[in-house]
């Protein structure tokens, strides 16, 4: 489980001086947020030691492309709440081997004061709770705990200019991943998984850490797309 200490502890680790932070185009989280259906748990309950972590960052232009008009996807798609690049789909503990941990917990649920504060970092509602009951709480006890230590690594990242890099011809997924460990000393790019779909387009980038959160490479087959696979990135903002 993560620790108060541990949580703070990262945030020591993260705030240099002169860092970057990771962060949307834009964003102004509404003042009030109606309270929504508690999540319910999709699977089992699994509970197995966790060995390692996955920080999934969802390249929200995609996501979004068909989703303009959905009511269910407002905060993030209609642009009434701001303009989004990459955001945190969540922090997922993993297991050695075999299924992760998951749905520990269905309570206590985060409060609206909660999700109102990651709202920038995931701009839905809906899946700041679901993402807490399905694996914030296999790795915490308190949903403040967990969003904490997923916004220290967030926030620790340097990330790309995708407009840019959405314009270069010839585009290839390792060309993402050299702009990302170029950015971000210490990341290497075995730690980096990319998923593009069947059809190239960019769609999430999976950041793999050990069980010290430190970067470590991703498990052999869940890399995604090979370095020299050809990579299209929807621009949209």
């Amino acid at each position: 489980m993560v620790s108060r200490a541990l949580a703070l502890g990262l945030i020591a680790a993260t705030c240099l001086p002169g860092s970057a932070l990771a962060q949307a185009y834009q964003c102004r989280a509404p003042q009030v947020l109606a309270p929504g259906p508690a999540p319910r748990a999709d699977g089992p309950v699994v509970r197995v030691p966790i060995a390692r972590y996955t920080l999934a960052l969802s390249w929200s232009p995609e996501f979004c492309r068909t989703r303009l008009r959905d009511p269910a996807q407002a905060l993030q798609c209609s642009g009434s709440t701001g303009r989004f690049g990459f955001i945190v789909h969540g922090l997922w503990p993993e297991a050695a081997s075999g299924k992760p941990p998951q749905w520990c917990s269905l309570t206590p649920r985060p409060s609206a004061a909660t999700l109102r504060a990651n709202l920038c970092m995931t701009p839905s509602a809906r899946l700041l709770e679901h993402e807490w009951a399905k694996h914030g709480s296999c790795m915490a006890k308190r949903p403040d705990d967990y969003f904490r230590v997923a916004a220290v690594l967030w926030n620790a990242l340097r990330l790309p200019d995708m407009e840019r890099l959405s314009r270069e011809p010839e585009l290839t997924a390792g060309d993402l991943r050299k702009a990302l460990v170029t950015l971000n000393p210490g990341w290497r790019a075995d730690a980096i998984a990319i998923d593009s779909g069947r059809n190239g387009w960019l769609r999430e980038v999976k950041l793999c850490y050990g069980r010290d959160f430190m970067p470590q490479a991703c498990p052999r087959g869940q890399s995604g797309a090979r370095d020299n696979a050809a990579l299209k990135i929807w621009r949209g903002l």
